[in-house]
């Protein structure tokens, strides 16, 4: 089964899969919209490109993007031109429902409008696609009102980004946080659970678990700590521990960063908080551990704290943060503390993002 999206152009996709049948159908061609085939044979004939999710079965999402500056034209009123990234396309095959494709899309295409500095992104969507207007609404995209197609029109803006949830601002962080932290995970473990934090000269490693752990956003953290040291809306900054031989300060590092959205001490001094059950259902589909590993860990250890997390940005490939660099710029641990244990200053955050060659002035913002 497909790991990731990858960007290919419409050129190489094959127009006739069946998962474009229900567009064809939506989208037949009115006075006021261009018909679904004809438009996907003008963007092959540009070069155009899409984000695609591909299995052995064909294709399994569909995302296209397109930078506009004009007016929307609205059945009641008229959005002002301005730059904007339109979400010409959205679709997720029915057999990757549930499997958090959508949110990791959606992840994507939010982090591709960071890059491009548009001051809005909108996408337009039918009442009867009520799960994908509820996905958009949670990301925080607003109904602005219903174009001359009858669709339903959703904008998400920078100038009005709400921090009140984690997931309504991403992938923007509200400056004047009060500390971030760290969160470490076992390298076999990062890399199916942060399937974008590409590595420079070191060999990826995948554990063999379901692909809604990759697709979605949303992870699970689960810990032996006898407390919790973070808290929901704290920047953590997830560190991949390399355990597959020596040279640990160097080829351990800061590959992502993250904002709480959830932590759990399900047990504490061998005194259960939760039923399995209940733990079980909190996590969901988010974690790496196969529930007979879940159950193991219940029982087994002193204290069980779990951390829900949403994957709001990645370093890449070669720029990732290593052990040396943290301890020698004073954003590492002392003399036996462990580095969970660590507080970080939003400037030492700022600091490592930086080092990640992240825009910071384009991340944190007021």
């Amino acid at each position: 089964m497909a790991g990731k999206f990858s960007l290919k152009k419409f050129a190489d996709i094959n127009l006739s899969d069946e998962f474009f049948d229900s567009l064809k159908a939506d989208y037949p061609g009115t006075e006021n919209s261009t018909g679904f085939i004809e438009w996907f044979m003008k963007k092959a004939e540009i070069g155009a490109t899409a984000l695609v999710f591909e299995d052995e079965i064909g294709v399994g999402a569909f995302v296209a993007l397109k930078i506009e500056e004009e007016e929307i034209q609205l059945q009641d009123a008229v959005m002002p031109k301005m730059e904007r990234l339109k979400i010409s396309t959205f679709r997720i095959s029915e057999r990757y429902r549930r499997q958090r494709i959508g949110e990791g899309a959606i992840g994507l295409l939010l982090w591709k409008w960071v890059q491009l500095k548009c001051a809005e992104v909108y996408v337009t969507v039918f009442d009867k696609h009520t799960t994908l207007i509820s996905q958009f609404e949670r990301f925080g995209f607003k109904k602005c009102g219903v174009n001359l197609n009858g669709e339903n029109v959703y904008v998400k803006s920078r100038n009005r980004i709400d921090f009140s949830d984690p997931y309504k601002a991403f992938p923007f962080i509200k400056d004047g946080f009060d500390y971030a932290g760290y969160i470490i995970i076992d390298d076999y473990y990062h890399d199916t659970m942060f399937a974008y934090s590409e590595l420079a000269n070191t060999t990826s490693l995948q554990s063999e678990i379901g692909c809604s752990v990759s697709n979605g956003l949303s992870k699970i953290y689960v810990g032996q700590a006898p407390k919790i040291n973070h808290k929901v809306g704290e920047p953590v900054l997830v560190y991949r521990r390399y355990t597959q031989g020596t040279g640990k300060r160097y080829r351990s590092c800061i590959t992502s960063y993250c904002i709480v959205t959830d932590v759990i001490q399900a047990k504490i001094n061998n005194q259960y908080l939760m039923s399995f059950n209940e733990l079980k259902q909190r996590i969901g589909n988010k974690s790496v551990f196969q529930e007979s590993e879940l159950q193991k860990q219940y029982y087994e250890y002193r204290n069980v704290t779990v951390v829900e997390m949403l994957y709001y940005g990645y370093f890449g490939a070669g720029n990732n943060v290593n052990m040396d660099w943290l301890d020698r710029h004073g954003c590492w641990a002392s003399h036996n503390q462990y580095p969970t244990d660590v507080y970080l200053t939003e400037n030492q955050f700022k600091k490592v993002l930086m080092e990640g060659n992240v825009n910071v002035s384009n991340v944190i913002i007021h």
